[in-house]
């Protein structure tokens, strides 16, 4: 708890989520890995190489597209991991901004970037509002926060994660931190962003394990609802979710850095489709994967097994090239273009989303 003091920690010691001392699901699980760690030590040490792409990943320039409005009213490019640009009715909304080197605490140690950034911080449109859906070192980047503190970009994030804000340059009054199912309505617009239950844990050294919350989040408009998941495993709370606060038009979820280890915090491309389901379907878009070497398996194997999946589920899928703007209304099926890196065949055309 030293982490937060005064405000944050009163806040903190209210929340129903805080209990003896630290943040926890309401299902009682953690981080902790399942079943004999050997063998998955020996995956880590000697897995082999294709968790990293054997070639260059193509990424394309969006600022042409930017200069423009969507058409629709909404559209949304995909920079990397869960760093996405919303456009909806006319607000532009930056989660999880990782555009560093490496998802790590040191910078010369630690996953580094598969691919460029499609575009720098300073090559990016006026911001209204970022959001930052927990503190783990590949959704929070001090030098990217540092960056976007000199913009003056409000922050809205979960319970507590403001301290590590303050820490990086930005300023008190630009954050806010919100507690499970509480909204905040960004001043002098129509949007609201809701914090929503996420299964995950939280912390960025050996000694602040759960300090601060984590959360999934609704963003609304008076015509749209999108649902970001920042990271988390499969929970319940998603069916109330989609109850509460949806249907939504674009679902953004976690499929990589999984294993079934620790399947109880990340979702997968399996359990990513259980949890669009809960939420009501629609249009799911995948993230959290193609950046970062943060898990066991090869680094497309999460987009290959979606695929294959999302046909027999009827689910449709959007799975842009990084650094592309699609407007999700207008989209038909997907281009597969990951097959195109390093000895994959190359790109055969639109696959069938349902």
């Amino acid at each position: 708890m030293a982490l937060l003091q005064g405000l944050r920690r009163e806040r903190a010691l209210a929340s129903r989520q805080f209990h003896d001392g630290s943040f926890r699901n309401p299902s009682g699980l953690g981080p902790e890995l399942r079943g004999n760690p050997l063998p998955i030590l020996g995956e880590f040490a000697f897995g082999g190489r294709r968790r990293v792409p054997p070639g260059v990943i193509p990424v394309e320039r969006p600022h042409e597209a930017w200069r423009h409005a969507p058409s629709s009213g909404l559209r949304v490019t995909w920079l990397g991991h869960s760093t996405l640009l919303l456009e909806l009715d006319g607000v532009r909304v930056l989660t999880d901004p990782v555009f560093g080197e490496r998802a790590s605490p040191v910078s010369f140690a630690g996953p580094r970037r598969f691919h460029p950034v499609p575009a720098s911080i300073a090559e990016l449109p006026p911001l209204d509002a970022v959001l930052l859906s927990h503190d783990h070192h590949d959704h929070l980047c001090p030098a990217s926060l540092r960056e976007l503190a000199r913009r003056r970009v409000p922050i809205v994030t979960s319970l507590g994660v403001g301290a590590h804000l303050e820490r990086c340059g930005v300023a008190p009054e630009q954050i806010v931190e919100l507690d499970w199912w509480e909204e905040h309505t960004l001043p002098g617009h129509e949007l609201s962003l809701t914090a929503t239950p996420a299964q995950h844990f939280s912390g960025r050294g050996l000694l602040d394990r759960n300090a601060t919350l984590w959360s999934s989040w609704v963003l609304k408009t008076g015509r749209r609802r999108l649902f970001f998941s920042g990271d988390t495993g499969l929970t319940d709370a998603f069916s109330t979710i989609g109850q509460r606060l949806g249907p939504f038009d674009l679902t953004m979820l976690e499929i990589g850095a999984w294993h079934p280890a620790w399947g109880a915090i990340h979702l997968g491309p399996e359990n990513a489709l259980r949890a669009f389901e809960m939420l009501g379907g629609g249009t799911l878009l995948p993230v959290h994967w193609g950046t970062f070497d943060l898990g066991l398996h090869p680094w497309d194997e999460p987009a290959e097994t979606l695929l294959s999946l999302a046909g027999s589920a009827g689910a449709r899928v959007l799975m842009p090239m990084l650094g592309r703007p699609i407007e999700p209304s207008m989209c038909e099926g997907v281009a597969p273009w990951w097959r195109a890196v390093g000895a994959r065949e190359g790109v055969s055309g639109l696959v069938a989303a349902r």
